[in-house]
């Protein structure tokens, strides 16, 4: 019930969902007795989806999240295993086609190919189920595993936690795969503007973990000099950056996380 209560809410925390409600509001309202109040709605939302569409809001809010952990230092020597998030194949797709579909996360994948093979001895877990409520079905880290196998890693090498729909079931049930012991050093592969959600989730499971950002959208501060030539560029980076920046304030709030912003 929680997670199709918080899907159900998240969706309305989207900006490009929230403007397009706003414009559909506002136009139903062109033909009651507020049709005065509702040009002025369909009018300040066709303003918003501008300014969130052209202008680097969405840089903006993206640039502390992915320069909040640097690139993973390897000079400390060889971790004990990593820890791959979910968010990269399509499950519905692959089924469909018969041929395993990535997602633009792929570079989750790719780094872990890179680091298996770096690393002989590393264990490599593959976290994720399927969160589409509406196609149940075989998990991504199935999936995920198959990917992996043609690159030279062995299927006994690749341990899977298949019943994940979220960042918080991905540290709770790896948890309990993997029961970390004392010594041991674990790597997180995930998005770098997802990074400081998951980390502090992670951490709040108990996992001494650390962070190896990958798939960045942005490339520094100097970015927000640059206007977004696509409406749709502009809205898809707003609304990766709020959802993870809604998430960090009710993960606090709700004590799934230590803290408002986890850092190294």
């Amino acid at each position: 019930m929680y997670f199709l209560a918080s899907k159900i809410i998240g969706f309305f925390f989207v900006p490009s969902n929230f403007i397009l409600t706003l414009t559909i509001c506002g136009l139903l309202l062109w033909w009651t007795r507020f049709a005065k109040f509702g040009r002025r709605v369909t009018v300040a939302s066709i303003l918003l989806l501008l300014i969130a569409g052209i202008a680097p809001v969405g840089t903006a809010l993206l640039l502390p999240l992915e320069n909040r952990f640097q690139s993973w230092d390897p000079s400390r020597g060889a971790p004990t295993g990593i820890i791959v998030l979910g968010g990269v194949i399509n499950p519905e797709v692959s089924i469909q086609r018969g041929e395993i579909s990535l997602d633009k996360a792929a570079e989750r994948l790719i780094a872990a190919v890179e680091l298996s093979q770096r690393y002989p001895t590393l264990r490599v877990v593959l976290s994720g189920g399927n969160s589409d409520i509406l196609h149940p079905g075989p998990s991504e880290s199935e999936f995920a595993a198959k990917f992996l196998e043609p690159f030279g890693i062995q299927r006994d090498r690749i341990e899977i936690e298949t019943s994940s729909r979220n960042t918080m079931e991905n540290a709770v049930n790896t948890a309990r795969l993997i029961m970390p012991k004392p010594g041991e050093r674990w790597l997180l592969i995930t998005s770098a503007y997802h990074m400081p959600r998951a980390i502090g989730l992670f951490r709040k499971a108990g996992i001494p973990i650390e962070a190896y950002p990958v798939d960045w959208q942005t490339g520094g501060w100097g970015d927000l000099a640059k206007p977004s030539f696509s409406l749709l560029g502009g809205l898809n980076d707003l609304d990766i950056a709020t959802h993870e920046w809604v998430g960090l304030i009710f993960d606090r709030l709700s004590g799934r996380t230590s803290t408002l912003f986890p850092g190294p």
